[in-house]
């Protein structure tokens, strides 16, 4: 039986407000998040995350009562990421509804904590971003909302992940962010064969076609956007139904 591809909405949040810039920077304003979440929800999104994505950065918690609202005008399931960085912080993030949490930064800087969220809530609660851009002749992953740069690569960081008990993946390209010109097809498809967990494509969708190519060409098991769907450009009842057409196995 071949699983459903999954359609999720991005909230990306900064100071209690969704917004979206390009390559990672020049933020402009979205909108409020709650009322996106329970508009996605009822727009027949499979899934919502919910990432603060600056406070890493700015060394602070998620906004874990914005979680709440949020949470509370949802039926799909939501993850939230920003600032996790130990076992109680993704206990208060469970606590405020969330499905799933994501971590970036703080799993690379400590590595067990991976292996310690998995065995403490299960794998399916765990849900490992990694942000990466390709420089040169390799894709390097980089920290702090794509400010830092590493000395690892996508695929040896994709695989220990996997091995450390992460659920799932979401690979955001940093090439491709916000640009509107497809997902990173070609590298998705070597991270997705090289693990055995889902992948969720994120960064570059600008058209439904661009879904397509990502499920097919790209092997990804989710495609993630933000941008298209908070202005309007696309909308997931459309874009489902689009997929549908062509083959692809969604939930409408």
């Amino acid at each position: 039986m071949t699983l459903a591809k999954r359609i999720i909405p991005c909230l990306d949040i900064k100071n209690g407000r969704t917004v979206k810039g390009v390559n990672f920077v020049n933020l402009r304003d979205a909108g409020d998040p709650v009322e996106f979440g329970k508009a996605y929800s009822e727009q027949g999104a499979d899934e919502l995350v919910f990432l603060d994505i600056t406070a890493t950065l700015e060394k602070r918690k998620t906004l874990s009562e914005l979680a709440k609202k949020v949470a509370s005008n949802l039926n799909i399931p939501f993850t939230i990421g920003g600032g996790i960085s130990s076992i109680k912080d993704a206990e208060t993030l469970l606590e405020s509804g969330a499905d799933k949490i994501s971590i970036n930064s703080a799993a690379y800087r400590n590595p067990s904590l991976i292996d310690e969220i998995a065995k403490r809530f299960g794998s399916q609660f765990l849900v490992i971003a990694i942000d990466a851009k390709k420089m040169e002749n390799d894709w390097i992953v980089h920290l702090s909302g794509g400010k830092i740069p590493t000395s690892t690569t996508l695929l040896d960081w994709s695989r220990e992940v996997t091995q450390r008990g992460a659920g799932e993946i979401l690979f955001t390209s940093m090439n491709h962010d916000g640009t509107k010109g497809g997902f990173a097809c070609e590298i998705m498809a070597k991270v997705s064969q090289s693990v055995s967990i889902p992948i969720i494509a994120s960064g570059g969708a600008g058209s439904s076609e661009d879904f397509y190519d990502v499920f097919t060409k790209g092997k990804a098991d989710a495609g993630l956007a933000a941008s298209i769907f908070h202005f309007g450009e696309i909308g997931i009842a459309d874009l489902k139904g689009y997929l549908k057409e062509k083959g692809i196995s969604v939930r409408i």
